[in-house]
């Protein structure tokens, strides 16, 4: 039987939550390489993520935490990527969003693994490095998962009123950036929403130049001698397509922790080029949780990819030969692993 052809996609901040305590139990524990990623923090005096994952319960002001989130996020997505069964499955493209870049890397064997849970443990102690702000999200989408143009032009010029950056380009959402006095500003200022904005607790204004402390660290203690050509095409935040034989190594690098970090990560554009490009038989969500599913979702109808136009078609799908398979989703993980 041929293999069907994937397009994998890593989930970034915010996606372990207190439905997914225990994760890492569930479904690596006793794993190799979740032992060496213990070691790597106990080594350091840092909790294990054995046993942030193994608390008795979720603590939002612990486990969302950069320092904390991301390496959780980071093992749950890599090891959720060595569970797949590759009998059955070639896995033809990588991408990610946002902090879901780092699990990328090392999915697309552009860094280590070892290497890639460093960059993100280390990512998630540099986040918190960064001029004042935050991020809030605003569903531009209308119940048909498309979004007006003139309802994007009234919010992009509301932004630009009040200095509010784009942050990420999430499908029929929008994650936008900037000081809490301009996110005030701009909440009261805005065209009428599907959704209230929604302020993302303990997160700085990441993708945007306020972020520019972050990235000199992480410029300073993570070497570009980590890094070397992806096995597999790797789509970044631009929908650059990074492939093995045309990439270079300090340039990999030099995007990591330059433009991917000050500029607006584009997950649409990112998800759109790998679809077109690939046309994979599947997309494969990983874990941790499935908080991307609505926006791989809105960017399938935007492209009206195998006549999926519209929220209700998608769900139709989804039923009967899922496009989408999240291994956070119980019922469609063992498909794949």
């Amino acid at each position: 039987m041929a293999k069907q052809s994937i397009l994998v996609v890593c989930p970034g901040r915010g996606t372990y939550n207190a439905p997914e305590l225990g994760y890492l139990a569930r479904h690596h524990g006793g794993r190799a390489e979740l032992a060496a990623f213990d070691a790597l923090r106990a080594g350091r005096g840092a909790p294990t993520l054995s046993e942030l994952d193994g608390a008795a319960k979720f603590s939002p002001a612990l486990h969302t935490r950069g320092d904390i989130a991301a390496p959780l996020i980071y093992a749950a997505s890599y090891l959720d990527f060595l569970s797949i069964d590759r009998d059955r499955f070639e896995v033809v493209a990588v991408t990610g969003n946002s902090m879901g870049w780092y699990t990328a890397l090392a999915c697309a064997g552009a860094v280590s693994g070892e290497h890639g849970f460093a960059i993100a443990d280390a990512m998630g102690v540099n986040s918190q490095k960064h001029a004042p702000g935050g991020q809030a999200v605003l569903v531009l989408a209308g119940e048909d998962w498309r979004v007006d143009p003139a309802l994007r032009r009234a919010v992009d010029a509301a932004m630009a009123r009040h200095g509010v950056l784009p942050s990420i380009h999430l499908g029929g959402m929008l994650v936008v950036a900037g000081s809490k006095a301009a996110l005030d500003a701009l909440e009261k200022d805005l065209p009428g929403l599907s959704r209230p904005p929604l302020r993302l607790a303990g997160h700085g204004p990441f993708h945007t130049p306020l972020m520019a402390e972050s990235a000199n660290a992480a410029r300073a203690s993570l070497p570009a001698t980590w890094f070397g050509r992806p096995e597999v095409p790797l789509i970044d935040g631009r929908g650059k397509i990074w492939r093995r034989f045309e990439s270079d190594a300090e340039s990999l690098w030099d995007y990591t922790f330059g433009h991917q970090i000050l500029a607006p990560y584009d997950f649409t554009t990112a998800m759109t080029v790998a679809i077109r490009e690939f046309a994979p038989d599947r997309i494969v969500l990983l874990g941790p949780g499935e908080t991307l599913g609505g926006a791989i979702g809105q960017v399938l109808v935007a492209l009206n990819w195998l006549d999926i136009g519209s929220k209700d078609a998608f769900s139709s799908r989804q039923g009967e030969d899922a496009t989408l398979i999240g291994m956070g989703r119980p019922g469609q993980r063992e498909y794949v692993v």
